[in-house]
């Protein structure tokens, strides 16, 4: 019963690091273009390619697919649940726009408030494939460890001016949103049977108001494509890695649970979030003892969360 949890933690640990890395992706292309709006439909419109490349040749997602319209008429799922691609929209616009501003370790310390936070009461609303889970004392303590985290690695940006406070309140928003997309996104697979067709669901609608905003915007403003000539060739994968991200997600919230898949996921994007800043820090970014120690008591929060959850798992 213990083991069969290995595996998909690890897988989790892994994209969640690999989330970091699309946050980088994803604020270098931002700064190639001068438009966030433009490198987030960019970055979802190449994922959209993709996975409709796999959906071409792969039998399994074009099944998974064809059963969505059959999950709805029998009220397995509903309507508006297949709208959270566009929660995956609204956080890689946000995550385009606010990395280059403050750095992909503190984007991703408030995106864990907001998750962490969230992902308690999708739980406990049983949002989630999984179904109502308790809201225990250990999984409370959990999150506002992990909001406390947030103020801690912000702290002397705040007091140096080097922060907006409304980029990181933004950050916020967007984590709790994800905690429901990555909720609906399990609801998703479980019906399609297959993690990739609910990827492919994700990247339709996120693209689209990706697409419709970037459209609007350049239809009443000043707002023009940038040229997408030159730039380092990794800017440009943030949609491959935004396609392993969230086929993980779909595959192993069944699994684990809405909060034990965020807090496991937030582990892996706090250690990447990390090592990037510190390896290849952008202009904004500020490793100091700060930042550490608000990454540090994060981690703990993650770990606090996750325990509890495991030990009930293991139960018989």
């Amino acid at each position: 019963m213990v083991g069969r949890f290995w595996f998909p933690i690890i897988c989790t640990f892994v994209a969640g690091s690999l989330a970091s890395v699309q946050a980088r992706m994803n604020g270098e292309l931002s700064l190639l273009t001068g438009n966030g709006i433009e490198a987030a439909t960019l970055s979802f419109g190449s994922g959209l390619i993709v996975v409709s490349i796999l959906l071409i040749f792969v039998p399994s997602i074009r099944h998974g697919v064809a059963q969505i319209p059959g999950a709805i008429r029998s009220g397995e799922l509903r309507p508006w649940q297949l709208l959270a691609g566009l929660i995956g929209g609204f956080f890689v616009a946000v995550q385009s726009v606010v990395v280059p501003m403050i750095g992909v370790a503190i984007f991703t310390v408030a995106v864990v408030a907001g998750q962490s936070a969230n992902s308690l009461v999708v739980d406990r609303i049983g949002l989630g494939p999984a179904g109502k889970q308790p809201i225990t004392i250990g999984r409370v303590v959990s999150a506002v460890l992990a909001v406390l985290a947030v103020t801690l690695a912000a702290d002397d940006r705040f007091t140096g001016g080097s922060v907006a406070i409304a980029a990181v309140a933004i950050a916020v928003v967007a984590g709790l949103a994800v905690a429901v997309q990555q909720a609906l996104n399990g609801r998703i697979s479980v019906a399609a049977g297959s993690p990739l067709s609910a990827t492919f669901y994700n990247f339709v609608f996120g693209t689209a108001l990706l697409a419709a905003a970037f459209g609007v915007a350049w239809a009443i403003t000043d707002t023009d494509p940038g040229a997408l000539i030159g730039g380092p060739w990794w800017a440009y994968a943030g949609g491959v890695v935004g396609v392993v991200f969230i086929a993980v997600a779909a595959w192993t919230v069944p699994i684990l649970g809405v909060l034990v898949f965020a807090l496991v996921s937030i582990a892996g994007q706090l250690s990447g979030a990390l090592l990037l800043d510190v390896a290849a820090p952008t202009a904004s970014t500020n490793v100091g003892w700060h930042l550490v120690a608000g990454v540090v008591l994060a981690f703990i929060a993650v770990a606090m969360g996750a325990s509890g959850r495991l030990r009930t798992r293991r139960s018989p």
